[in-house]
């Protein structure tokens, strides 16, 4: 009779910490919005390589870091087969769980590359259009060499615990590829993660809004971009300031709702598992179910890139082409400026 009183209890403090969700969505939501992502952006970062790497003959810092950048989503996008053919198949992973670790691994390391790569990319252009003349000495092809080996070897140290957090467990008849870590060891892994979350996402976003701020004053000033009094120039200049806008908006969308839907869903787990009554478990469901409604925006960023970064970079260029400078060291930072940016 304790036997049986004792399980009843076991079975009661279970289910008061882990809450039964229905997330069959899921299973369509992710499997859909992966393959489009797969599809499209396949094509698109496919092609950028192939203009970059066969049709660029001058490597630029800008080119450097767009190589960069179109690698980690690339290399992101080969990924999501496998994570498609999992949640297709209802989260029954039928692979070992190294792989599983490799995949985990690779989702991650090469998202938050893509962020350090943007960040990047914009730290670029801010000097470039805010410091024009310091950016001759500043910026050149060795420095972004530098800095993107200086990237990758910070990702992949960072996401490194990610091979040990990474496991997989027999749940009935299936085989769970956990995006997370198994329950034992998600304390720690909720630690790791929020120290990712700050230096690789908050950081680099809070410089990414910082650079695009100032670009944005300094392209609104009176005199910038109008010489002569040119209205193409005045245009082009108008069309990189809503490019500029058009490239926050895009990272704040992809990027930061993900950021902020898995810190409410983690930190809504930790307090169920330290006191049940704390966070019931309609609020668990509701973040988990916001989380996962948001992992395909940050996926679609690898989509975007391409397209948003040739184009700025266009701009850039067309802006920086139509200036007319009155000296012959503004004419050699115009030239400089214009094959640059």
């Amino acid at each position: 009779m304790a036997t049986f009183d004792n399980t009843i209890t076991n079975l009661t403090n279970f289910s008061d910490l882990y809450c039964p969700f229905q997330e069959d969505f899921k299973y369509i939501l992710l499997p859909v919005s992966y393959s489009l992502v797969f599809v499209i952006g396949l094509a698109l970062n496919t092609t950028a390589l192939y203009v970059i790497v066969f049709r660029t003959k001058r490597w630029k810092p800008s080119t450097i870091y767009m190589f960069n950048l179109t690698m980690c989503d690339t290399l992101y996008i080969l990924t999501l087969p496998f994570l498609i053919y999992y949640y297709a198949d209802e989260n029954d992973w039928p692979f070992s769980e190294p792989f599983c670790k490799i995949i985990r691994f690779l989702f991650y390391a090469n998202l938050y590359g893509s962020i350090l790569f943007l960040c990047c990319i914009s730290l670029h252009r801010f000097v470039g259009i805010c410091y024009p003349v310091r950016s001759l000495n500043w910026v050149s092809a060795r420095q972004a060499k530098l800095v993107s080996v200086a990237v990758w070897a910070c990702v992949l140290f960072c996401q490194a615990p990610i091979l040990y957090f990474s496991r997989t467990r027999d749940v009935e008849n299936e085989r769970i590829c956990y995006d997370t870590t198994s329950p034992e060891l998600f304390d720690d892994f909720l630690v790791y993660s929020t120290a990712v979350s700050v230096l690789m996402f908050a950081l680099p976003f809070m410089v990414v809004m910082v650079c695009y701020g100032l670009m944005v004053r300094k392209l609104l000033e009176p005199g910038w971009g109008s010489e002569g009094g040119s209205l193409g120039a005045q245009r082009t200049k108008q069309k990189s300031v809503k490019m500029i806008i058009i490239v926050l908006a895009v990272f704040m969308l992809c990027f930061l709702p993900f950021h902020l839907t898995r810190s409410l869903y983690y930190s809504f787990r930790y307090l169920r598992q330290v006191d049940s009554t704390q966070i019931s478990c309609r609020l668990l469901e509701a973040s988990s179910v916001a989380y996962k409604v948001t992992r395909p925006l940050a996926s679609a960023n690898s989509c975007v890139d391409p397209i948003l970064y040739f184009l700025a970079g266009h701009d850039a260029r067309s802006t920086l082409s139509k200036k007319k400078p009155s000296s012959s060291k503004s004419r050699r930072v115009g030239r400089t400026l214009t094959t640059e940016l």
